[in-house]
């Protein structure tokens, strides 16, 4: 196939190749959005209560692979910068580490999970019904833990190699299975939502056998017992992010509780957007993953102007391709709430909010794409400190559907809309101020800010 299109859409070769980057990246980024995707739409159709249960529980696993992701970040960041100064061995050495701390926090958080679900999804909201169904799920899932956290370290490792076409078959395989294994398990074995729980913790335990067999080669030259004196600088970036994550996460815990409270619609019906967000989120997100590591090692290379340019067009790419998946997502409107539900009532509630989400892309674009350089750069404290400031933000906002219930999903994600705002707002002036100081060539982006 000709590539002169693409040439012609992306002139420049470094837009080309971050974009050709990003297409593989998408698969490390989807492993748990997907699974839950997979999950409400089929127990969506099992009923209201068991998909608010589901809602409840994807939202504690969702928090804690968020507060996890450090194994993610701070490994890619750590890689890429080590191979960028030619020190592979040390890179080796950081990978082993970062797998024995995936290890271990992962066995802690199945023992958690196992025994606090119950105070844990009440704590989010749910009642009645609905709790009986997230605790179900929450028990289940928490086995398939240790998998999923190492899952995050191998995606550290091979994102910061660039190595990441392997991992889309993975993700694809996985998927396929967890959805297969669930229909049989729901629709004819009638296990209900825990047959989707177990789907999952299948698919989540194989997929993780193939990542480690993906990442050997890269760890077998450093293969030892856990070095606190070498887990100590991820640890310490895990410290910093933890206010990132707690901060980011917050505030969708935040939005769950107000659904929750409103009445069981409601909250069906934004797990239903959260859902879209999370797929969406991720295809953008997949545009910062190759700027993570590109700016790593130009920055490990003492090549500050190159990671500049690699920020610039990042930011670019993602701004055109949030425009284009919220024209694409505000045209689904009227009917993607169908497709997870068949509940009038929560049909209803999510076309109003998918209109939201649509125009919250746009920012979000920029946002994600920030993320990526400040990862890349190795600010995670900068990154902590604007979440934390846009935390305060929603909470002002959310005073709406909180003092007006009528307002319901509109005005939750009216406020996370005004959230992310923030974030791209902050993120973009920071980049101005500490990482495009140089003179350099006019960038199209430029104007954009």
């Amino acid at each position: 196939m000709s590539r002169r299109p693409v040439r012609r859409f992306l002139p420049d070769p470094l837009d080309r190749r971050i974009a050709a980057l990003a297409v593989p990246a998408l698969g490390t980024l989807a492993v748990e959005p997907l699974y839950v995707a997979t999950d409400t739409a089929i127990v969506g159709h099992l009923g209201t209560e068991p998909l608010a249960g589901l809602a409840v529980a994807s939202q504690i696993l969702v928090l804690l692979a968020s507060l996890a992701n450090f194994l993610a970040y701070g490994t890619t960041q750590r890689l890429a910068h080590l191979r960028g100064a030619g020190r592979q061995r040390d890179a080796s050495h950081a990978g082993t580490q970062a797998l024995w701390l995936a290890a271990g926090l992962g066995t802690l958080a199945a023992v958690v999970i196992a025994v606090a679900a119950r105070p844990l999804a009440s704590l989010i909201g749910a009642q009645g019904p609905a709790l009986e169904h997230a605790v179900t799920y929450l028990r289940i899932s928490s086995l398939a833990l240790p998998a999923v956290l190492l899952t995050i370290a191998c995606h550290g490792i091979l994102r910061a190699e660039l190595r990441l076409g392997g991992l889309l078959v993975v993700v694809v395989v996985a998927n396929l299975v967890n959805l297969v294994v669930e229909l049989v398990f729901v629709n004819v074995l009638h296990l209900g939502i825990a047959g989707s729980a177990w789907s999952t913790v299948i698919a989540q335990v194989g997929s993780v056998l193939a990542y480690l067999a993906l990442v050997r080669r890269t760890v077998a030259p450093a293969l030892g017992w856990p070095r606190w004196s070498v887990m100590r600088p991820l640890l310490d970036v895990g410290a910093v992010l933890v206010l990132r994550v707690g901060a980011l996460m917050a505030t969708f815990t935040i939005a769950t509780a107000i659904a929750a409270r409103i009445d069981p619609p409601t909250l069906a019906a934004h797990q239903i957007i959260g859902s879209l967000f999370i797929l969406f989120a991720l295809c953008l997100d997949a545009l910062a993953v190759p700027t993570q590591t590109l700016v790593a090692e130009a920055i490990g290379a003492d090549d500050t102007p190159l990671a500049a340019r690699v920020a610039k067009r990042s930011l670019r790419l993602s701004i055109g391709a949030g425009l284009v998946l919220g024209m694409a997502l505000a045209a689904s409107a009227p009917w993607v709430g169908r497709l997870f539900s068949n509940d009038h009532a929560v049909v209803s509630r999510a076309s109003g909010g998918v209109l939201v989400l649509a125009v919250l892309l746009v920012p979000g674009a920029a946002a994600f794409a920030v993320d990526g350089i400040l990862i890349g750069a190795g600010q995670f404290r900068a990154l902590s400190h604007m979440m934390l400031v846009v935390l305060v933000v929603f909470i002002g906002c959310a005073t709406v559907p909180i003092l007006v219930p009528a307002s319901g999903v509109i005005g939750i994600w009216g406020a996370l809309a005004v959230w992310m705002l923030g974030r791209a707002f902050l993120g973009v002036r920071w980049c101005q101020r500490y990482l495009w100081v140089s003179p350099g060539p006019s960038d199209p982006i430029d104007h954009f800010m």
